[in-house]
């Protein structure tokens, strides 16, 4: 069957607008035929748009749902890393993510996870080594060894991380990167290892000289770390080097958009739109060697039809010939959604929780809204109490993480700059590894969130004193088999409850998740304690 779309074509290669019609014939384009010059108030026909690094779990739906949400924004790919469900069930979690996916019109695209865990330092679901990155690539149609977070064993050239390196290069695969503030000799041996993107710049310094080293800089802009407003002058001045990307995007947040909403961001500060555009087409089509159309003759029929250049509005999106959505219908997939997780369950007590007071001074988290770094402070221990205890006035509360995967005693540390003037919150998303992670002001609560957590084998939790409110996550304790109107919305209330806790930060569950993950500056925690990511070494609590 032969179909036609007509509007102005935005063509990315010869960066060119005219008015023109879409011949598509089992699924690819047999022509395009220009018609005349541009027309004012008719659609804009672009290639369809790729999210060029993703984890899906980080959005809570599964990848079905994920899709039915993305399409809505005229994304027609993602490459995504699987390594949150790696980290919980290793390869069974992958072929979950792959099938799952499948069922969907969007097209997949997934990297092999090169760090679960991804430290030693902490208490994972599965360890996914060498030998079974060779067997996935062996088995699957992956596009890359993801982002290679244990940058100190790269550089210092350590053996079973080499090991998947060179695997992923002998099989022609694409390595991605994760290397905040690495620079210098440090990082010319983490380039030369092969590694290709990286998406944890925060600064045009860093940046430069990454892409000086060959590596392209995924620009991201996600729930929680957002770094467009400060490397967008990259996409103007290194065309060819800049992708873009979510990294880690809640619900509620994709709802409003994907990767249109950085087009229209990027439009709005006067970034070239052929060069924005081909950041989120064509670089990461041509860097991954995806199977996606370009809008050229010849290529699969994956193109979106917009209403103006400016807000990036979807009225269609396309993909291999067929009309996903549209503003009038929205054709989802029918799919089924298995239940998968790995999750064991004990008693937690308040005398658990408790910390001997040594009145030694003590570190703590500094949290930085908006960034996944941290600051490593040290604190005067100013309390004459046999037990050192979350302080409200100077809001360094108490964090506590729990083993998920045996029943071990939990890592207590302490946090500031969350807010909390009461209650407690508790989740089972903390990156990587996924334990139950907790803030809270006062140890009964923060018992009753973790045993909330417990409970619900996964998920997410906010207790004040005797009221619960909670989101159930039961695949593998990231994800919901709801839709993502209905995570988001209470998603959103579990967010306005936290705030009415006295919270201010723009995203507390995504900053709480990933104070857990230890390969990102400057201070964390695993269960295993607290962890500095500069030294690459558990700490003591007091110093």
């Amino acid at each position: 069957m032969v179909k036609s779309v007509r509007g102005n074509i935005v063509d990315v290669f010869t960066s060119k607008i005219f008015f023109g019609e879409v011949i598509i014939e089992e699924g690819r384009i047999r022509s395009i035929e220009k018609i005349g010059p541009f027309v004012d108030r008719e659609l804009y026909v672009l290639p369809g748009l790729v999210d060029a690094h993703v984890h899906i779990e980080s959005s809570m739906l599964v990848p079905v749902n994920f899709a039915t949400v993305a399409v809505k924004h005229g994304t027609v790919a993602v490459v995504s890393d699987p390594h949150e469900i790696g980290n919980v069930l290793g390869v069974e979690g992958m072929k979950f993510m792959i099938q799952n996916g499948n069922q969907s019109f969007l097209k997949f695209f997934w990297g092999v996870p090169s760090c679960v865990p991804a430290t030693s330092f902490e208490s994972s679901g599965a360890v996914i080594d060498s030998l079974s990155v060779e067997s996935l690539l062996q088995a699957y149609n992956f596009v890359s060894l993801s982002e290679v977070m244990n940058f100190p064993g790269v550089v210092n050239r350590e053996r079973e991380m080499m090991c998947k390196i060179e695997t992923a290069l002998k099989y022609n695969k694409r390595i991605d990167g994760h290397a905040p503030g690495l620079s210098g000799i440090d990082l010319e041996k983490y380039a030369t290892a092969g590694i290709s993107t990286d998406h944890e710049c925060s600064s045009i310094e860093e940046a430069e000289e990454k892409i000086g080293f060959g590596i392209k800089i995924q620009i991201r802009e996600g729930s929680s770390a957002k770094n467009f407003d400060a490397l967008y002058p990259l996409i103007d001045k290194y065309p060819d080097m800049v992708m873009l990307c979510c990294d880690d995007i809640h619900p509620e947040d994709l709802i409003q958009g994907h990767i249109n909403r950085l087009l229209a961001l990027g439009i709005s500060k006067g970034v070239d739109i052929f060069k924005l555009l081909r950041a989120a087409t064509v670089n990461p089509v041509n860097h991954y060697g995806l199977n996606v159309g370009l809008l050229r003759v010849g290529d699969s029929a994956d193109f979106i039809l917009v209403k103006d250049l400016k807000s990036f509005k979807i009225f269609q999106t396309w993909i291999d010939g067929k009309c996903v959505y549209s503003e009038s219908q929205n054709l989802e997939a029918g799919y089924t959604t298995e239940f998968i997780n790995r999750f064991i369950t004990y008693t937690i007590y308040t005398n658990d929780l408790k910390i001997i007071n040594t009145f030694r001074n003590y570190r703590v988290i500094e949290v930085l809204d908006g960034e996944l770094i941290t600051k490593s402070l040290i604190v005067k221990n100013m309390s004459s109490e046999p037990y050192l205890e979350s302080d409200i006035v100077n809001d360094c509360l108490k964090i506590v993480v729990v083993n998920r995967y045996k029943k071990e005693k939990p890592a207590i540390g302490f946090v500031k700059n969350f807010g909390l003037k009461r209650g407690a919150i508790s989740s089972s998303v903390a990156h990587d590894s996924h334990n139950i992670i907790a803030i809270g002001v006062d140890d009964n609560d923060i018992m009753n969130a973790i045993t909330s957590i417990m409970d619900l084998k996964g998920g997410i939790s906010v207790v004040d004193d005797d009221q619960f409110l909670t989101l159930p996550l039961p695949v593998a304790g990231l994800m919901s088999m709801e839709s993502a109107e209905i995570v988001a919305d209470t998603y959103l209330r579990l967010n306005k409850k936290v705030k009415d806790l006295g919270s201010t930060l723009s995203s507390p569950f995504m900053t709480m998740s990933f104070l857990a993950l230890l390969v990102i500056p400057e201070l964390k925690i695993s269960d295993k304690g607290l962890f500095d990511v500069t030294k690459f070494q558990l700490m003591d609590l007091f110093v």
